[in-house]
């Protein structure tokens, strides 16, 4: 896993300058597993099939606190429309945060995201 493209990726997340299933694409061919993103923190950590990890930090300003309470419905609607609308990830990021999110594993070659809240509440969305 090269930090350096892991990085390039995580930076064309934030700025939408590319589109998301190219994004995973690479990161599957940069050898990497499964990501972490840390609402708390502000991260997001890579890791690879060779116990390689990459953190990158999450550089939005300005972002909502997690809600206390976890929104199931909320949350589905945020995905919903980043998978059909080309939603920007930083609107995505408002939404999950304002639904509950504290932060959420994305699995690739599982094909999974697990979404988990402040009180251990979670969700798991399939991929499309």
């Amino acid at each position: 896993m090269n930090a350096d493209t892991i990085n390039l990726l995580a930076r064309a997340t934030l700025d939408g300058s590319m589109p998301f299933p190219v994004i995973i694409r690479e990161l599957i061919a940069e050898g990497v597993e499964y990501y972490y993103v840390d609402y708390a923190a502000c991260t997001f950590t890579f890791y690879s099939d060779d116990h390689s990890t990459v953190t990158v930090p999450l550089l939005f300003e300005g972002l909502p606190s997690v809600s206390q309470n976890f929104d199931v419905a909320a949350l589905k609607s945020a995905i919903f429309d980043s998978q059909q609308h080309d939603q920007k990830f930083r609107i995505f990021c408002e939404r999950a945060m304002h639904a509950g999110v504290g932060g959420y594993f994305a699995f690739l070659r599982g094909q999974r995201v697990v979404y988990f809240g402040r009180q251990g509440d979670q969700h798991t969305e399939w991929f499309p």
